[in-house]
């Protein structure tokens, strides 16, 4: 559906809702207004989709999880991973001899972020879930009219 016309799809995430049977499915393309209207025209061809939302213009919480393994030769580089995970509010999720697994939730540039100041201790391994994002706000989505698709540039 999309490679066809070569959107840039940054981040895709797809969950569960607190609705049964209801799918929640959070989009980031990259591209200008007119890519986010001709994205929004062809999923809703798609038979399953109810309803999609273009959050670019709106007031949201969006956030992205990273784990991240970090190589820590010495006990002084593990002080200062973790000095570093502390101002992030990242939290140590394993621990080994040689490296600490490390889970950061937040927006993309506080991600992005804290995996640039990791980098020079050797980044071992790393995995990004998508984002996910709702409006602020006190609306509910039903779900006759369920949020099935958000799109954030």
């Amino acid at each position: 559906l999309f490679r066809q016309r070569s959107f840039a799809i940054e981040s895709l995430s797809i969950g569960r809702t607190n609705e049964p049977g209801i799918m929640r499915l959070t989009m980031v393309v990259d591209g200008a207004k007119s890519a986010i209207e001709q994205v929004t025209k062809q999923l809703y061809k798609v038979i399953e989709v109810r309803k999609v939302s273009d959050l670019s213009d709106d007031a949201r919480v969006e956030r992205e999880l990273a784990l991240v393994k970090v190589t820590c030769k010495t006990a002084s580089h593990r002080a200062e991973v973790m000095q570093i995970a502390d101002i992030y509010r990242a939290r140590v999720v394993d621990v080994a001899s040689n490296s600490l697994m490390l889970e950061v939730t937040g927006p993309t540039p506080k991600v992005d972020s804290l995996i640039e100041l990791f980098r020079p201790y050797g980044l071992k391994e790393l995995v990004r879930t998508g984002v996910v994002a709702m409006t602020r706000g006190q609306a509910v989505g039903r779900p006759d009219r369920a949020d099935r698709l958000k799109l954030v540039s």
